[in-house]
């Protein structure tokens, strides 16, 4: 069963304003600059340009939670998780979205803690939580599950 993340105004506000720094960062030297307007120089600038925008995106939209039969595989772009269900410890609700590993595209998520986690934890925000949350119990009923 796989879930898609929740994504708040937050986050598509924040993302926005990233993707402007960048076009600003890649565009206004090019524009000012005009000793730089070869044919061979636009076509790299603006191909590195457009795939750092699309790197973002992919990254930024592209996350969901897949429960496989074994482990729940959590996925970003090219970043990825695989959770053993049996080291998953605990399940809460969380607000701190701006620290620790995290594939999450809303303010409010939920923290897994695992065993096997580099900084310990995963913070990710299904699209529809209480469903993800029951489907995690039927797979880890050893993890203490905490609902707000």
């Amino acid at each position: 069963m796989r879930f898609r993340s929740k994504i708040d105004s937050m986050f598509i506000a924040i993302t926005s304003v990233v993707l402007l720094i960048i076009g600003i960062v890649f565009l206004v030297p090019y524009i000012f600059d005009e000793s730089t307007h070869t044919f061979t120089f636009t076509a790299v600038w603006l191909s590195i340009f457009f795939l750092t925008i699309a790197f973002i995106l992919w990254v930024s939209f592209s996350i969901n939670y897949t429960f496989h039969e074994t482990y729940l595989h959590v996925k970003g772009g090219p970043f990825f998780s695989k959770i053993p269900y049996d080291e998953i410890t605990k399940v809460a609700p969380t607000e701190d979205i701006y620290t620790g590993y995290r594939l999450l595209s809303s303010s409010k998520g939920i923290e897994i803690h695992y065993k096997s986690g580099i900084l310990g934890s995963v913070k990710i925000s299904p699209r529809e939580k209480h469903r993800f949350l029951s489907e995690l119990k039927k797979h880890c009923p050893q993890a203490e599950v905490y609902e707000k």
